[in-house]
């Protein structure tokens, strides 16, 4: 995910223009500027999965889904969540929300650290999120904080549906990692084959 290539701190204007043309993804904490890694296979599935499923779920809603390409602002912290839900009017050429109802973000060993702990302390006092979701993409596990249950820890595995509650959103931990390719889902699949 992160890693520090510049330590001399920079304005938001300048972070914000600069990320205008630049063709590597770049968040920005407090000043400081950090180069975003590529996504692995997993990771784009996961991410992919979850961007559709909402998007079919929100055609014709006020509420709409956004990819890793827009920023969510949280103070002086700009972040790019892998997938984002908002359900307020954004200009066309808006390129940050500050009004975020579901963020979520899939898990990796890089990202792990800033995802869990960064990046959840900053988007619990985002005002408008309702639900965070991180979404293990090397084993099944997805775990879901919510505002309505002050910010307790809720975990789904394969054969649970998860419920995004802020946008009436049902699907299955199985939808949710189809095409991925990791040791719970092969043994998940082997199991649903051997029944049929």
């Amino acid at each position: 995910m992160t890693t520090a290539h510049q330590w001399v701190q920079v304005s938001e204007t300048d972070y914000l223009a600069g990320e205008a043309v630049s063709d590597v993804r770049h968040e920005y904490l407090d000043g400081y500027v950090y180069a975003m890694s590529g996504a692995s296979a997993n990771h784009n599935r996961i991410a992919g999965n979850v961007y559709r499923k909402m998007g079919n779920h929100l055609e014709g809603k006020p509420c709409q889904p956004y990819t890793a390409d827009m920023k969510t602002k949280v103070g002086s912290k700009y972040f790019y969540p892998d997938v984002i839900v908002d359900c307020t009017p954004m200009a066309g050429d808006s390129v940050f929300t500050q009004t975020p109802v579901i963020l979520v973000e899939v898990l990796s060993k890089s990202t792990r650290r800033i995802d869990e702990t960064t990046k959840r302390v900053a988007y619990l006092q985002i005002p408008t999120l309702e639900e965070y979701v991180l979404i293990e993409q090397d084993f099944v596990d997805i775990e879901v904080v919510r505002r309505r249950t002050g910010w307790q820890s809720e975990h789904y595995f394969l054969g649970d549906e998860v419920r995004f509650e802020a946008i009436g959103l049902s699907l299955p931990v199985e939808d949710i990692y189809d095409r991925v390719q990791n040791t719970d889902m092969e043994e998940w699949l082997q199991k649903q084959a051997a029944v049929r």
